[in-house]
């Protein structure tokens, strides 16, 4: 009986947690709402299936439970009730089944008048290619990548000269278009999925997939990636921002074609030095940085490092945060690098720069501390390197020689969101993420001294 009992009160806690519950399907900004009505029958069949043979369990158990002066009756088969479970079934299976394969049909038919765009997966973070005005798009290739040609084109083709880079994490589509997303990984399985647009598609190495879709309501979406692709899978997120037809072409002409990148002028050295006379104040004629100033180490690291923070900088992208007082002075900073190249020209000249080892802090429990480091960089080192040695296909900078109160600032920062919590900060997003894995100070001091470690073990 009480079994009975509790099985009734199942079913009217499922239903009233269904028909209450706040968690369901985020508004509907695209065309398939087909896929909306294709769940729900799933659902309304499913439901009324859980109901009914919950029910009748409970039934069951009530009228056919123990009783002294009662046998139970033995009747190993009958067909009649067979063949009703077996129609009734095969109804509801069908009844689920027929929608979703018409859906699917439409799913997999591309209008003819689409536009194209490609998605690159990449661990942890997205990228996206448009065809110039040709509407082809060029070929590529996984050996063709580096970090001068990060999407593999081939620079013969004549398709590829016109092709529109987007390296950021946002991709603007106009509104009621209908958008053809190829999609391609340069590494592991990826899954494409904007919930609002209720698509979603694998991204499998070596192949090209596809789907498609027409954005209805303007706004900013976001992209997830809903298959394992590693470690800081949760952290590879990017956005769709579906705009008016002139803010999209207003957007578009802000873009860098692959010809473009592929021609910017070479830096200039001398006028990189020039330019580095300020920086030097407070980071030292090597780029060695100096503690009292509290201004980083410099030599040593990537240009494209460099160059992206510089930048981030520059469009208060970093340092905008009123908790971060060192990086509002880099924001004010970098105002004089005025022109196009003067942030490839400044880098370019800290590269030539002599590098300084920098001393390993004392630590009067080192092995413990190496120990506990060596364990929690167990997770960093997918993105920075074994040796914390950086990682481009990966975006993530040297860490291995740089400052220890440098390292533990930023740390601090990307869990407290002083770094890291600008929408177009991609990657200090998913450092904000992942440095709430170091759950205490003596977490992060361990791991720090872990990499200061490695400054010798490249």
């Amino acid at each position: 009986m009480a079994i009975a009992i509790v099985i009734v009160l199942l079913v009217i806690g499922s239903l009233v947690f269904h028909f209450v519950s706040p968690w369901w399907f985020t508004p509907l900004a695209s065309n398939w709402g087909s896929i909306d009505s294709t769940i729900n029958l799933t659902l309304w069949v499913v439901g009324i299936v859980f109901v009914v043979v919950n029910l009748f369990l409970a039934y069951v158990i009530y009228k056919f439970r123990y009783q002294k002066n009662r046998r139970a009756a033995y009747e190993p088969e009958n067909p009649k009730l067979e063949t009703r479970l077996t129609v009734i079934t095969t109804i509801g299976v069908a009844g689920m089944l027929v929608p979703g394969l018409f859906v699917w049909g439409q799913f997999i038919s591309v209008p003819e008048e689409s536009d194209l765009i490609e998605v690159v997966g990449q661990q942890w973070h997205w990228s996206f290619r448009l065809p110039g005005k040709d509407g082809v798009l060029g070929r590529t290739a996984i050996e063709r990548v580096n970090e001068k040609n990060p999407f593999g084109l081939d620079i013969n083709d004549q398709h590829s000269a016109d092709d529109i880079l987007i390296k950021s994490n946002t991709l603007h589509i106009p509104i009621d278009r209908p958008v053809k997303v190829l999609l391609r990984s340069k590494d592991v399985l990826h899954n494409f999925a904007v919930p609002q647009f209720r698509v979603k598609m694998d991204l499998v190495p070596g192949i090209v997939s596809y789907l498609w879709f027409t954005p209805t309501k303007t706004g900013r979406y976001e992209i997830l990636c809903e298959e394992l692709c590693g470690i800081a899978h949760y952290t590879m997120r990017g956005h769709v921002e579906v705009d008016s037809e002139p803010d999209y072409q207003s957007w578009l002409t802000k873009q860098t074609t692959f010809a473009q990148s592929m021609e910017m002028a070479s830096a200039d050295i001398n006028k990189g030095k020039q330019l580095f006379a300020v920086c030097s104040a407070c980071h030292g004629v090597n780029g060695e940085g100096k503690v009292s100033l509290n201004a980083p180490k410099l030599a040593g690291l990537s240009t494209w490092y460099l160059e992206r923070q510089l930048d981030y900088y520059k469009n208060s992208i970093r340092g905008s945060d009123k908790r971060d007082i060192y990086g509002q002075q880099m924001l004010a900073v970098s105002a004089s690098l005025l022109g196009d190249n003067a942030i490839k020209n400044v880098v370019a000249y800290i590269q030539t720069l002599s590098y300084i080892p920098t001393v390993i802090p004392e630590n009067t429990n080192m092995q413990s501390s190496l120990l506990s480091g060596k364990k929690l960089f167990n997770n960093c080192s997918y993105c920075h390197g074994n040796n914390a040695q950086g990682n481009y296909a990966m975006n993530a900078p040297k860490l291995a020689g740089q400052h220890a109160w440098y390292l533990k600032r930023q740390l601090q920062s990307f869990k407290t969101g002083t770094r890291g919590s600008h929408p177009s900060d991609l990657y200090g997003d998913q450092m904000s993420l992942m440095s709430k894995t170091l759950h205490s100070e003596q977490a992060i001091d361990d791991v720090i001294f872990y990499i200061t470690s490695l400054e010798n073990s490249e």
